[in-house]
């Protein structure tokens, strides 16, 4: 079997795919998956032993993917899938041919996705839409600002933002990356945030008042407090940026705005009613059409993984990077 082995860390760039590796054996609760797609961002940290989950050596890099139960799989009690069903979801290991993974870590792929957008669709989908619901409650007919418009989450984070109604602001650092916010997340606005005083121009579209919700998973909170406006909210999604921000609180005081955190990696141990709820929204908008998600046209081979985690590291891509492990057999319908 093909698979990314760690054997000790080191960049992605500096590890060479295994074609000897042993076929993973399921434990209790888990099933065998046929891994068609997959790619990270923190899959970069986990190879270089910076991430919070760290197994122990050798371990094959890779923790999303999308694929089909595989034909020799077990059925643990209780799991709803049979084998050749497509599901998407998460596990270690994903960077491979095979993996072996909880069945609870495993949802259905919507029948007009394809493994490409649904292989995106566990992490990002899920913290934006709970981001902007159910931490900000976002309204229509507010305004959205929503950093890193392009990215995985930020096309996501836009595209929800207009399903609920609000006007998105976005912004991006290129040219290029500004035509896909509006081409793919359909942005009302779009301004480049490493010009300065950007602020300015999203006090101009708002008519002096500022944006109601911010969506930050970049580190740009600070300097986003100059065009938020009364009774706000910051959501604190992420730091892709590389610094974790530190506050002017007296700001927070007198514009009597919230700082909010969302961390949707917690959500099944402590809020799992709300998980469920968030699932079944997200699949409604998913099949009526009001979403979709969208994959960087350029394709990774699993011979390629440094090649794929190296662009999505240097912010070369846009929307869902993807890492093609198996040819697609099933059309995308949207």
């Amino acid at each position: 079997m093909r698979g990314f082995v760690v054997k000790e860390y080191a960049h992605p760039s500096k590890i060479e795919l295994t074609t000897d590796a042993p076929e993973p054996t399921p434990a209790d609760g888990q099933v065998l998956v046929d891994v068609y797609a997959a790619l990270n961002f923190f899959d970069i940290l986990q190879a270089q032993g910076k991430y919070q989950n760290q197994p122990p050596f050798p371990f094959i890099l890779g923790a999303e993917l999308a694929g089909r139960i595989s034909a020799n799989s077990p059925i643990p009690p209780g799991c709803p899938f049979k084998r050749g069903d497509r599901v998407f979801g998460a596990g270690q290991g994903s960077y491979a041919d095979k993996i072996a993974t909880d069945w609870r870590q495993l949802l259905p792929i919507p029948q007009a996705l394809t493994f490409a957008q649904a292989s995106g669709l566990f992490v990002t989908w899920p913290t934006s839409y709970e981001a902007l619901t159910g931490r900000a409650n976002l309204k229509a007919g507010e305004w959205c600002l929503v950093h890193a418009g392009a990215g995985g989450v930020g096309l996501c984070a836009i595209q929800i933002a207009k399903a609920l109604g609000a006007k998105v602001i976005a912004t991006a650092s290129t040219d290029a990356k500004l035509a896909v916010c509006t081409t793919q997340g359909k942005a009302d606005h779009v301004i480049n945030y490493s010009q300065p005083g950007w602020q300015k121009e999203v006090l101009k579209l708002t008519g002096g008042k500022g944006v109601d919700v911010i969506y930050d998973p970049v580190g740009l909170i600070k300097d986003s407090l100059k065009c938020i406006a009364w009774k706000g909210r910051a959501l604190v999604v992420g730091f892709a940026g590389g610094q974790i921000e530190k506050l002017p609180l007296n700001l927070v005081l007198l514009k009597n705005i919230a700082i909010v955190g969302v961390h949707w990696g917690r959500y099944r141990v402590a809020d799992p009613k709300r998980e469920k709820e968030v699932w079944s929204e997200l699949f409604a908008l998913l099949e009526s059409g009001r979403i979709r998600p969208v994959v960087y046209d350029e394709k990774f081979t699993l011979e390629q993984v440094g090649e794929g985690l190296g662009a999505l590291e240097k912010r070369k891509t846009w929307g869902k990077a993807v890492l093609t492990i198996r040819e697609e057999d099933a059309q995308a319908r949207l």
